[in-house]
């Protein structure tokens, strides 16, 4: 018996010897070897087409199919939605200091049916601490700030009136206009007082560095407790929200106007600021006014002109 293992023995390095590549097993083969390997542990060593420990692997991934499948599906709870997954995983997202327990509150309030642990699986994973964007530090302190900036206007007599708007960095809100022929430092602060009030007063007041802002104006506004921040010499862009809103006025409503005086002037920046503030939307605002408008879906849609029909503004109303 030992002279025919022998010679099995020979034969296979014959074999091998022909055949350099690599052998292909089935999966009956690697069964058979490890069944064997497991029953006689000494037959090991008369492997030689194969490693030993390639059976000790096979082995080992053959335990890990077999638990895999007895420990298969077999009902248990229902699997979360695709878009109850992604609303957390976005809630998660937008609001980086909510936690599962608060998430898992606004979608009990929604109707949504989870579990907390649920909630917690399918949040967004954080390296690191939660942290604010750069666009929600901002928006928290744009309240506190308004923005200032005078414009010519032509009249029909060529004269020249002088604009004045004060603009809110919140809510892109116009909170004042003035109309003057002789913009001085004393006028200005005046309108400032009128604007801002001396309750509501913002933190930080930025402006060109017009001449008609004098001493008498920087003196008002420390005297009211607003911290005055001057742009850079030749840097419209430092104050971006008032030059766009003097853009808007002329683009919308200055240059398909002739101007009377300064009576007729005053009257048409009115009307464009209560059209501006309360109906107009914007971009940055999400569609929004400034002075949010809820949305209407029932009654009849009436159309009501503003500026002598250069605008109009759209509105239900309810018949019943």
């Amino acid at each position: 018996m030992e002279a025919e293992i022998l010679i099995l023995r020979h034969q296979l390095n014959i074999q091998r010897r022909h055949v350099p590549k690599r052998v292909a097993f089935s999966a009956m083969d690697r069964l058979i070897f490890v069944g064997l390997s497991r029953l006689v542990p000494n037959t090991i060593k008369a492997l030689t087409i194969v490693k030993p420990d390639t059976v000790i692997r096979w082995h080992r991934a053959g335990f890990r199919a077999y638990w895999r499948w007895k420990s298969r599906h077999r009902g248990g709870r229902p699997a979360t939605p695709l878009e109850i997954r992604r609303l957390i995983r976005e809630m998660s997202i937008v609001n980086p200091l909510w936690g599962a327990p608060r998430i898992h509150g606004e979608l009990l309030k929604l109707g949504i049916e989870i579990g907390q642990t649920s909630v917690a699986k399918y949040m967004a994973r954080r390296r690191g601490p939660p942290s604010q964007g750069w666009t929600t530090f901002l928006r928290n302190h744009a309240d506190g700030i308004v923005a200032m900036d005078l414009f010519v206007v032509p009249t029909i007599s060529f004269r020249l009136l002088y604009g004045l708007l004060i603009v809110g960095h919140g809510r892109r809100q116009i909170l004042w206009c003035g109309v003057t022929a002789h913009p001085t430092a004393e006028w200005i602060a005046n309108q400032l007082t009128q604007a801002c009030g001396w309750e509501q007063i913002p933190r930080y007041l930025i402006r060109d560095r017009d001449g008609a802002y004098a001493e008498i104006f920087t003196r008002r506004v420390r005297s009211i407790g607003i911290r005055d921040r001057p742009t850079s010499p030749r840097s419209p862009w430092q104050n971006a929200y008032a030059e766009r809103l003097i853009g808007s006025i002329r683009r919308e409503c200055m240059d398909h106007i002739v101007v009377f005086g300064e009576r007729h002037l005053r009257h048409v920046l009115l009307s464009y600021m209560s059209y501006y503030n309360g109906t107009r939307p914007h971009l940055s605002l999400n569609k929004d006014a400034p002075i949010s408008r809820a949305a209407e879906t029932v009654g009849r849609i009436i159309c009501r002109p503003i500026l002598g029909g250069l605008h109009h503004q759209y509105a239900r109303i309810d018949l019943r």
